[in-house]
């Protein structure tokens, strides 16, 4: 586990940092609890997707990378990206070992700030509702359960999980449809 005195930097994904993204989503697909992918994870099919999606003016990927710490200086330890600009589509992980120590809040606050400055009016994410962690964080940031699929994602081994809907709408200056 890293020092205390260990920090991140959060910045935006260059195409150097695929590997190491690669790696970070990788080692949470190993824990086969807290993101949607899997192991094995296809690496070349993943990089291809992720680069194609760094030169997209509708899309942005952060990476938190390790700071302080010799052994993991320049690691990679979290990711998040985010995607559209009518709502937003969030999705993030934080690699074992650096969960709870303020990473995820960095790249939800990146992403936020990102999604307001290219015009959405909403993030949005869906959440395993075991994932406490996750959930309890995306609160502390505004966001509430809009609504709960049952049944919906299928896993390799066949299981079918639910998912928690979570929005984060932004209400400056913006007129609601009318009610019926």
């Amino acid at each position: 586990m890293p020092a205390p005195a260990d920090t991140v930097r959060i910045r935006r994904a260059e195409a150097s940092d695929l590997e190491g993204m690669l790696d970070a989503y990788e080692a949470v697909a190993a824990e086969g609890r807290f993101i949607g992918g899997e192991l094995p994870v296809d690496r070349a099919g993943r990089r291809a997707r992720w680069l194609e999606s760094l030169g997209e003016e509708s899309a942005a990927s952060f990476v938190a990378e390790a700071e302080g710490a010799a052994e993991a200086e320049g690691t990679i330890v979290g990711t998040a990206g985010v995607t559209g600009t009518g709502p937003s589509e969030l999705g993030m992980l934080v690699v074992p070992g650096w969960r709870g120590r303020g990473v995820g809040s960095a790249l939800l606050t990146a992403s936020i700030t990102w999604a307001r400055q290219a015009g959405s009016h909403k993030v949005t994410l869906q959440v395993w509702p075991h994932n406490t962690a996750a959930i309890n964080l995306y609160l502390k940031h505004g966001f509430t359960q809009e609504g709960y699929l049952r049944r919906h994602w299928r896993r390799r081994n066949g299981e079918l999980w639910d998912a928690v809907i979570m929005g984060l709408p932004f209400d400056e200056g913006v007129a609601e449809a009318p009610r019926q």
